[in-house]
């Protein structure tokens, strides 16, 4: 952490961004450890966050359909393709 501070501050601001809000400096990180340690032995038991829970995920890919689900898609796809087959042998008859 020191190293990148030196070297590359850009880096460094933009990798330890949550560290530098809190003001937490790279010598006093060992220390922050060691309290946060402390406070886990202290009390062990685990503590409910107050983050709301999240919202259901969009689904990239399609769902898997049954056999009787694209049985049906392809029946209804057949319909239509032999209703405007039928459709444009009427206007070719006229």
């Amino acid at each position: 952490m020191k190293v990148l501070m030196e070297d590359e501050p850009e880096k460094y601001q933009s990798h330890f961004s949550e560290y530098i809000k809190r003001e937490i400096e790279p010598d006093s990180i060992e220390e922050l450890y060691k309290k946060v340690h402390a406070a886990i032995r202290a009390d062990p038991t685990v503590k409910k966050s107050e983050k709301q829970p999240p919202k259901e995920h969009k689904r990239y890919n399609l769902k898997k359909l049954t056999y009787e689900e694209r049985k049906a898609k392809l029946i209804e796809r057949l319909n239509t393709f032999n209703a405007a087959a039928e459709a444009d042998d009427e206007e070719d008859d006229e």
